[in-house]
Formats: C-alpha cells, structure tokens, sequence
C-alpha cells in the first residue's frame, strides 16, 4: 500500500443499496458483464438487510467509498465447518495498486480467521490474469480439478419443473 493511503472498512447499511448496484455495475463493466446485471435497489435491500443473505463492507479513503465485498457463509462438509464465499470485490480504476485490494481480501480473512470458519474462497474469470497474479501473490492456490457449474433462468427453471 502506498504509505499516504489509508484505507478503513465501513459494514454496508440499509442506505448503501444504491451506492451498492453502482459497485455493482462497475464490477460488471470491467468483467465485460454489464449486460446481466438486472439487480434492484429493492433487490439489494430485501436480500441483503431483510433476509440477510450476504454482507457488504466498503474500503474508505479519505471518506470516500473506493472499493467493496460481498460476501457470505458456506459449509465445507469434508471440514465440517463454515467457510467465507467472496462474491464480489471491486476497487475503483483510480485506487488501484495502492494495496486497498490486498487489504480487503487481509480484513476478510480476519473474519474468517475470527469466526474459525475452515476457508476463504472466491472465483476469477480466466481471462483475468491481473486478479489471478494478485490472488495467488497473496498466497491463494487455483482449484484446477474443479469447474463452476451454474443453473440459473431457464435452466434452473427447467430443472425446478421436472
């Protein structure tokens, strides 16, 4: 981390949701995935603060909103324990290469550390060779005997209707 920045961590409340989709939409545009994002203010604000499905924190520098995680619990059954499944993680072009990144992924291991959950674990698209090299810079090992299989829409649909 650059020494002038300092970067502090703010919980995700209730009113964040639009600033929330904004990351959202940021993170989309970057992955070149904008076209399916359809979350909701609403959205955001029943899944995350009405049924508790995940949680958002923000990095802050100097009051401002730079980068953001989503994340929630998993379970290992070959652990027997609960894990931290990393969403999203985003951190504005212009905040970039200044260790807010690292910092985010240190402050989420100490959650997991704390709640004595088994891992930490998130997913990059292939293409992405800048986040592979930083993850695996701070120590994260590539899952290369597995592959993400994704129901969803008319498949999860198809599949819910058998």
């Amino acid at each position: 981390m650059k020494q002038n920045t300092q970067v502090q961590f703010r919980i995700a409340q209730r009113g964040d949701c639009p600033l929330i989709l904004d990351f959202v939409r940021n993170l989309a545009k970057y992955e070149k995935l904008d076209d399916e994002v359809v979350a909701t203010v609403q959205g955001l604000e029943e899944w995350l603060f009405e049924k508790l499905s995940a949680e958002v924190f923000f990095a802050v520098v100097d009051g401002k909103e730079v980068g953001f995680a989503l994340y929630f619990t998993n379970f290992s059954t070959f652990l027997g324990k609960a894990g931290l499944y990393l969403e999203d993680i985003f951190v504005l072009p212009e905040y970039r290469g200044q260790g807010i990144g690292a910092a985010m992924l240190e402050y989420l291991a100490t959650v997991a550390v704390d709640c004595d959950f088994g891992r930490l674990e998130l997913s990059c698209l292939n293409w992405n060779t800048d986040s592979i090299e930083f993850y695996e810079s701070l120590g994260a090992q590539g899952m290369s005997d597995w592959t993400t299989y994704r129901f969803s829409g008319d498949s999860l649909d198809a599949l819910a209707n058998k």
